[in-house]
C-alpha cells in the first residue's frame, strides 16, 4: 500500500522550499555589500566622466 501523506504538511513543505529558492535567488541578484555598491558607483562615475570628456561639441550657429 502507499504511504499516507498529510496534504496540509505537504503544501507547507512545498511553500517553504519555494520561499527558500526565491530567497536564494534574491540574495544572488540583490546581495551586494555597501563597499561593492560604492565601488561600482565610483567606477560608473569615472566612466561617465571619461566619456563626457571625449564627446564632440556640435556648435553650429544658424
Amino acid at each position: 500500500m502507499a504511504d499516507i501523506v498529510n496534504l496540509n504538511q505537504f503544501r507547507k513543505d512545498k511553500s517553504r522550499k519555494d520561499k527558500t529558492k526565491t530567497a536564494k535567488d534574491n540574495r544572488v541578484k540583490f546581495g551586494r555589500t555597501k563597499a561593492e555598491k560604492f565601488k561600482a558607483a565610483a567606477e560608473k562615475a569615472l566612466q561617465d566622466n571619461r566619456h563626457s570628456n571625449k564627446e564632440l561639441d556640435d556648435k553650429t550657429d544658424d
